[in-house]
């Protein structure tokens, strides 16, 4: 019997694993109040969530919103879609290290953030620079859980199209036999289980996890 009920907090809610995330903790017993931040009101009627339209440049103006018991960080754009390299940094690791401090700060116990597959912050690449920078920037709060996870390709439907993303998803799924081995890691996978994962990591012993991709398969 369950007993203990937690509230989480979720960023990035509109994205591909961001939307199958709500639906886990909507399923989820242990969760009784859901707090989405979101840029505009999501079409999610639903007991459980509540919805708090903020301002990713004021993040810190909405400190008193976040708190809770595990923070899910579901933030994620590309270099194309941000517009410049300059606006991609300040998506996907300075906002991610914003929020992480407000979080820290206020005590949250978990924080559970998606990285990539390949982040190193020392790394010619500049994507996977800035998500090994993040990584390790996120590393200097304190959580009792900090957990990151470092998928490979995400598959599912996003709500918008990515044409070069959906190239890689076919190739992917063909080469995807040939991934065994120490290449396993490489295999793509589903938003919907890295979503799961996230939750079972929020809810795991204190610690520091970083999961790769084919052991967020295993979780």
């Amino acid at each position: 019997m369950i007993t203990e009920k937690f509230t989480a907090l979720v960023f990035g809610a509109s994205g591909l694993t961001g939307r199958f995330l709500i639906e886990h903790l909507i399923a989820d017993e242990r969760y009784d109040i859901i707090k989405l931040f979101v840029r505009k009101e999501l079409q999610i009627p639903h007991g459980k969530v509540k919805q708090v339209v903020y301002s990713p440049d004021r993040v810190e103006n909405f400190s008193s919103e976040i708190t809770g018991n595990h923070l899910f960080c579901c933030i994620g754009s590309t270099i194309k879609k941000a517009g410049s390299r300059d606006a991609f940094y300040k998506i996907d690791h300075s906002l991610v290290e914003r929020i992480a401090k407000v979080a820290s700060a206020n005590k949250v116990r978990s924080f559970v953030v998606i990285s990539s597959i390949g982040a190193n912050d020392r790394t010619s690449n500049f994507y996977l620079r800035t998500k090994g920078k993040m990584e390790e920037s996120i590393k200097t709060f304190t959580f009792p859980n900090l957990s990151i996870l470092r998928p490979s390709m995400l598959m599912g439907m996003r709500p918008e199209t990515r044409s070069m993303e959906e190239i890689g998803k076919t190739v992917a799924k063909l080469i995807t036999p040939l991934l065994i081995g120490s290449f396993r890691k490489y295999r793509p996978i589903h938003a919907s289980q890295v979503a799961q994962a996230m939750i079972i990591l929020a809810n795991k012993p204190n610690g520091v996890y970083t999961v790769e991709s084919d052991e967020i398969t295993n979780l």
